[in-house]
């Protein structure tokens, strides 16, 4: 009986193993398929669990048809000829190693071991990142939340905004200040992705049977230039609420070619669909139709008045201070207003906590160096510095008689420091200070500066609620000194100054629930204008604009809800409200009469701190996208905005000398609101996005000005300015390719902004009151980027800009009036400039990836407009032989050569 009994046992068990083995074998074919998907394929149709270093084998292609063929063979064939040895353990765990084969007798628990060194925890096995986990226990419902806390491998401390994704689902989420994270995904066999900006993308296998909690150490190793595009976020393209948002890293930009080799946050945004130039050398930029003064540029918290170095050159925003930029062209969040066209969120670099580091970078006009570090066991710092030596390029222009006496300089200063008092409050200061001095000739001086500092602290009140609260203060002045004869010398100034106060707050209401709201304050603080005599022999009368002030206080409260799966919404509304104040002296004008002059009937006077004048008006935000599938979704959102402060300015492209009016009796805030509508999809696994968008703007009180109109030193700037109605409308089409060799981006945007006088405006009808462009008109617009890696260190870049030319007004004949000789022009903007084109061209040279250097150096050179087109800034014209003769002024007639070295330790 016991040997009836064995051998049916033996039997069983033979029939178990030889089913089993059966069950293991690898059937399939695999044309070109990479290994780590092969990889997938074969873990999904065995127990096996692969163990390998994915950037050793990212090279390795399977070619092959298998038949239940045993693994042990398929992987000899793949590995025939090449150095890579497999190893293959009692658990069906597959060790894939380069040179020497592995030992796999290891007990059941090494790969879960760790070990402390000189204090750090360490993962001890190198192949963690490839072994499948199993979390939480089987329950009802499709879907598990899984939280934990991303650490860092290198000091074990949290690592603040790090992406958490997963693919095939196209869930995301982002780790808060604290490392944190949370993340609802259908069960089953996931392959969770966490990438850390500025380190390497990591991945764990995770076999999900219920909610759980999952902890993730992962390094922060250098990027290599291969793995950096500029893209705005391929989950985020499909999945998120919000249309019109565009994401941009420093890393992003460095393969970018740029004018002397400066890496600039604003010149990678105008890769984007929906965003241009009205000038070649200008820092300024318009959004969708908009002017570049209704644009929000923030620094942190802080506002940018004049965001330009070196008549428009470079940026005043030093890459090396930054980690990221966020553009908002639609779906603006009801936290932001105060503009009309977009909001550019430039977010701070926070200081690395294990040792101190820095970076750097020398080019031809410029150098730049940042150092980041912590002081003490809870605070952190960056500092950094940037100027220029553009003095020696001067020294040897052709036209010495006229520009040789020519002179630049700027510099720019900033600082930001993280104090964490605990584990709920955090401190963040910043600060920057930014100056500008240059001449065209030994007596005129032009200077400009920026003086902005802020004070953040963060307070998590408990899981669920988290409040940020900010203080600080903005400034921004230029000043003229002309100097040609001592009788006649002055100095000119201008001085806008505001204080602002924020409280924002976060609220989680659970179920894919968050609240936004809080309250934003700003006291506005003007100096429009100031000429004063300069030297003892100046007979120059001083002359002022009286000071104005306001104050600007606005309530939001702003909703994000996700529906389903398929419908997620976004929403809000702003409660803006702005007041004038004294002390001013006003005229009053004649009932239903034009402000001019002749119609003042009288004034009136305000004391300091009397209201002169008020607006309130709501700002609605709503926007929401609906999920066609895992790759694709459709988009649609209608927000209003409004804006209570004016660039005063007779040239299409800021300039250090524009100056700022506040709203008032006479000038009403610009409103406006916005359409849009677009489709979102990705392709080939996320590999490919593309996205369209359609957009409707219409804007009321916006400026524009009485041909012959004095901006200069006019205290009554009512009577020079035109009330104009606007409206813009486009199409916006962008197709990016973000992995491979060759990758990069195509932006098409078709767009019209157009103004019309109001047809009660009294003082003056441009073209009749017809609708006519405006001066950023410019309705076609291309943009392409090319990027092709030569190698894992050396890349290639080419880039190319079209647009059609901006509108400008010609004169058209001449004729005799009063005795003397009139030019007449023809209606404001009815010709346009010659249609813009530009190639560039850059080499980026990494150095060598090794851990332990003293520092990492990479090149960048290159060629800004390789072809040497004569673009048209603008057209002039100069009466010769009695006649006006037309010449057109180019900023870059020529390819101008750049070479730069950076540096980072």
């Amino acid at each position: 009986m016991k040997q009836k009994l064995l051998l049916l046992f033996s039997f069983f068990l033979s029939c178990h193993m030889l089913f089993g083995q059966e069950a293991d074998r690898i059937s399939g074919f695999f044309p070109g398929t990479s290994f780590s998907r092969f990889v997938e394929l074969v873990e999904e149709q065995t127990s096996y669990r692969f163990y390998f270093k994915e950037s050793e084998l990212s090279e390795i292609t399977v070619n092959l048809q298998a038949n239940r063929d045993r693994l042990e063979d398929v992987l000899g064939v793949i590995f025939a000829k090449t150095n890579f040895k497999f190893s293959i353990s009692s658990q069906k765990e597959v060790f894939i190693s380069k040179g020497e084969k592995l030992l796999v007798s290891f007990p059941p628990d090494y790969l879960l071991r760790t070990q402390t060194q000189n204090g750090t925890s360490l993962i001890q096995d190198e192949f963690v990142r490839n072994r499948r986990y199993t979390l939480g226990t089987p329950g009802p419902g499709r879907e598990a939340k899984i939280s934990g806390t991303i650490l860092s491998l290198e000091n074990q401390k949290p690592i603040e905004g790090a992406i958490v994704f997963e693919k095939e689902s196209q869930r995301q989420t982002i780790t808060n200040r604290e490392g944190k994270y949370e993340i609802t995904l259908p069960k089953g066999n996931q392959t969770l992705l966490i990438q850390n900006i500025g380190g390497y993308t990591e991945q764990r296998l995770l076999d999900i049977q219920g909610d759980a909690g999952l902890d993730i150490t992962i390094g922060e190793g250098v990027f290599s230039l291969n793995e950096v595009v500029v893209r705005s976020g391929a989950l985020s393209n499909v999945s998120r609420p919000e249309m019109g948002v565009q994401t941009l890293s420093v890393q992003q930009m460095r393969k970018l070619p740029a004018v002397m080799g400066e890496v600039d946050i604003i010149r990678g945004i105008l890769t984007m669909p929906g965003v241009n130039t009205a000038g070649e050398a200008s820092v300024g930029f318009n959004v969708r139709g908009g002017a570049a003064d209704q644009n929000l540029i923030l620094l942190d918290q802080n506002t940018l008045f004049n965001p330009s170095h070196l008549f428009g050159f470079f940026s005043a925003v030093n890459s090396d201070m930054v980690s990221g930029v966020e553009l908002y062209k639609a779906g603006i969040p009801v936290s932001y207003g105060g503009r009309l066209s977009s909001v550019l969120q430039v977010s701070p670099k926070k200081g690395r906590s294990d040792k101190i580091g820095g970076s750097g970078g020398i080019g031809p006009m410029t150098s730049r160096l940042s150092l980041e570090g912590p002081l003490g066991e809870k605070t952190t710092f960056v500092l950094g510095s940037r100027m220029t030596y553009s003095d020696w390029l001067l020294d040897y222009l052709e036209d010495k008689a006229d520009l040789g006496a020519s002179r630049a300089y700027f510099g720019d200063y900033n600082v930001t420091i993280h104090h964490q008092i605990g584990e709920k409050d955090q401190l963040r200061m910043s600060g920057y200070y930014s100056k500008d001095r240059f001449q065209f000739d030994p007596d005129t001086v032009y200077s400009y500066s920026n003086l902005n500092y802020a004070l953040t602290w963060t307070h998590y009140f408990n899981e669920q609620v988290e409040g940020n609260f900010s203080i600080g203060q903005d400034r921004y002045d230029f000043n003229v000194l002309g100097k040609d004869n001592p009788l006649n010398s002055y100095s000119y100034g201008f001085e806008i100054q505001q204080r602002f106060l924020k409280a924002q707050f976060r609220q989680d209401l659970g179920d894919r629930h968050i609240l936004n709201y809080g309250f934003h304050g700003i006291l506005y603080d003007l100096n429009p204008g100031k000429i004063d005599p300069f030297g003892a022999e100046s007979i120059v009368n001083p002359d002022f604009v009286p000071k104005e002030k306001g104050v600007e206080a606005s309530l939001f409260l702003g909703d994000e809800f996700e529906v389903n799966e398929q419908l997620s919404l976004s929403g809000g509304v702003r409660l803006n409200w702005f007041g004038n104040f004294g002390p001013q002296t006003l005229p009053v004008y004649a009932p239903g009469e034009a402000f001019f002059p002749e119609n003042i009937i009288g004034e009136t006077s305000y004391e300091s701190g009397n209201l002169i004048q008020s607006y309130l008006g709501p700002e609605l935000r709503l926007s929401g996208r609906y999920a066609l599938n895992n790759w694709s979704s459709i988009k649609a959102g209608v927000n209003t905005m409004r804006q209570n402060i004016h660039l005063l300015s007779n040239s299409s492209v800021i300039t250090p000398t524009d100056t700022w009016k506040l709203s008032d009796a006479f000038l009403r805030p610009q409103t406006g609101i916005q359409y849009a509508l677009g489709y979102f999809r990705n392709l080939a696994n996320n590999a490919i996005e593309f996205s369209g968008e359609v957009y409707f703007r219409n804007m009321r009180n916006v400026l524009d000005y009485r041909s012959g109109a004095t901006l200069v030193l006019n205290d009554r700037i009512e009577q020079d300015v035109l009330v104009t109605q606007g409206k813009a409308y486009g199409l916006e089409l962008y197709l990016k390719k973000v992995t491979g060799r060759l990758n990069g981006s195509i932006a098409y945007t078709y767009s019209r902004s157009l103004l019309q006088t109001d047809p009660l405006e009294r003082k003056e009808q441009i073209n009749r009151s017809e609708w006519y462009p405006s001066n950023f008109d410019q309705p076609h617009n291309a943009n392409l980027v090319l990027n092709y890696e030569l190698s894992r260190r050396v890349n290639t870049t080419l880039a190319g800009k079209y647009s059609t030319g901006r509108p400008v007004t010609l004169p058209v004949a001449k004729f005799n009036y009063g005795g003397s000789e009139r030019v007449y022009f023809a209606d404001r903007n009815s010709f346009r400039i010659p249609d813009y084109f530009r190639l560039d061209l850059s080499v980026n040279l990494e150095g060598n990836h090794k851990v332990k250097k003293v520092a990492h150096g990479s090149w960048s050179a290159g060629v800004y407009n390789i072809l040497g087109r004569d673009n048209a800034y603008s057209v002039y014209y100069v009466p010769e032989g009695g006649k006006l003769k037309g010449y057109q002024l180019s900023i870059f007639a020529e390819p101008i050569p750049f070479i730069s070295y950076n540096f980072r330790f």
